[in-house]
């Protein structure tokens, strides 16, 4: 698989040239071709069909360009913002801090949580995740002088227990923030991404968000770039093809890796997702 230009905002990947063997309009075939670990990225850790994912949906969407966000709070407002609700609605409510000047550590800080509230309707749960983002903003200047710089500078492991510490912030928020905004190394476990694992029978669905964690971190280069893309490529996944119900798999990327009667998979993993 052939790579993009580098990638705008979080996204940043290396340039390659089109494969001159790919034809027009066609899916090609992320076993055969040479992906991404053959050129600025190293090769995948064992020989999970995780990163064969990765490979085929990136060569059927291409890269995302996420987290979208003009700096890193305004990321980990949309971190917060978008719990249990669409990206559209926790945009409306971004657009509403920008045009009020309150996308700023000291301005969340220092607005009054009726003032917030208020603007950030539009994401739902509107008076919790106010109390969120002023929790984050206290914790911010009472811990790291209200620097991002200093908050992204704690090792991960500190940082990652420092966030869940705080009321509003669980572990998918969390990991979004250290991936998203601090550009660490941590994979991003969400609803659609334990629903590919199910699917697909690689997770049980008793499955820790730890474990599931683990499933992806295993299989795939620690590289913060790969994360990144990947989660994106399955939120896009999640909302176009393995919806909660009525999914389409025939049409999916990942339908030859469906398992079939005896639990084998469609698509052969038995040589390495690059070929020598």
């Amino acid at each position: 698989m052939s790579l993009p230009p580098a990638l705008p905002q979080i996204v940043t990947l290396s340039p390659s040239s089109p494969d001159p063997s790919a034809k027009s309009g066609a899916l090609a075939d992320p076993l055969r071709r040479p992906g991404p670990w053959s050129r600025s990225f190293p090769a995948p850790t064992g020989n999970s069909p995780v990163s064969a994912y990765f490979e085929a949906l990136f060569a059927a969407y291409g890269p995302q360009h996420w987290w979208p966000g003009q700096t890193r709070f305004e990321i980990i407002v949309g971190a917060i913002l978008t719990q249990n609700t669409s990206w559209r609605n926790a945009r409306r409510a971004i657009t509403n801090l920008r045009a009020r000047k309150l996308l700023s550590p000291l301005a969340i800080h220092k607005v009054s949580a009726s003032r917030l509230s208020a603007c950030i309707r539009p994401a739902g749960y509107f008076r919790q995740k106010s109390q969120t983002l002023k929790t984050f903003a206290a914790f911010l200047f009472r811990s790291h002088r209200g620097s991002l710089n200093r908050l992204f500078a704690t090792p991960t492991h500190l940082l990652r227990e420092q966030l869940l510490g705080l009321r509003g912030i669980g572990p998918e928020t969390a990991d979004c923030i250290l991936l998203y905004a601090g550009k660490q190394a941590v994979f991003v476990v969400d609803a659609y991404a334990r629903r590919i694992l199910e699917r697909h029978g690689l997770a049980q669905p008793r499955a820790t968000y730890a474990e599931l964690r683990a499933t992806f971190e295993s299989a795939l280069p620690r590289d913060q770039r790969i994360f990144n893309e990947f989660h994106a490529l399955i939120v896009e996944t999640g909302k176009v093809h393995c919806r909660k119900s009525n999914p389409a798999c025939h049409a999916c990327p990942l339908e030859k890796f469906l398992p079939v009667a005896g639990g084998a998979p469609r698509a052969s993993l038995a040589s390495p997702v690059t070929p020598p």
